[in-house]
């Protein structure tokens, strides 16, 4: 069984030791269950990754105090959704010539962040403390970054979402900072760096 009917999943290779079972590449015709894992607690990962692309492009969230991000566009509309991903797809397969599932994969594990800071309380002040990021989380938070970047760049412009997402895609597939979700990566353990 291929993905959309188009890609196969199958001989994709997850690199990243970590993200191993957090990346879901079982074959599926059309990556849409209907919310039927969200019976148990972090049962995320037994989403397919494009599922749960998709799910985050329903609705991206806000960036900081900024709601803009949530309305316009991101209607939760499932039928929109899925033909921005498949057109998604076909264009990063025109461009690259490879399996879009790959690269897609590929680019979460590049833009997946390691490290992050959190607050802790010592004395009656805060200081940010270094903490290690957990598997589920590292996927969230490239799976976010990704959407929201590429939301950035085609709300109230004259570039597709699709497009916007391609770009954002091929942009961490090669690691570039020209990619939102590279760069919050970078900022996110440079800042873990600096608070140790």
């Amino acid at each position: 069984m291929k993905l959309f009917n188009k890609w196969d999943t199958s001989e994709i290779v997850i690199n990243d030791k970590g993200l191993v079972n957090y990346i879901n590449l079982n074959p599926v015709l059309v990556p849409k269950t209907g919310g039927k894992n969200t019976v148990v607690r972090f049962w995320k990962n037994k989403y397919p990754i494009v599922e749960r692309l998709m799910n985050k492009l329903m609705i991206p969230g806000h960036r900081g105090k900024k709601h803009k991000l949530t309305s316009g566009k991101c209607s939760g509309k499932s039928y929109t959704v899925y033909k921005i991903v498949y057109d998604t797809f076909e264009l990063i397969e025109n461009k690259t010539k490879k399996n879009p599932i790959e690269v897609f994969v590929k680019a979460l594990e590049n833009s997946a962040p390691r490290e992050e800071i959190t607050s802790i309380e010592y004395g009656g002040a805060k200081y940010p403390q270094a903490v290690d990021c957990s598997p589920q989380r590292r996927v969230d938070i490239a799976l976010r970054m990704m959407v929201q970047g590429a939301y950035q760049k085609s709300y109230g412009k004259k570039k597709k979402m699709m497009n916007a997402l391609a770009e954002e895609i091929l942009s961490a597939y090669n690691s570039e900072q020209a990619s939102s979700a590279i760069s919050r990566k970078l900022e996110l353990e440079r800042q873990s760096d600096a608070s140790r």
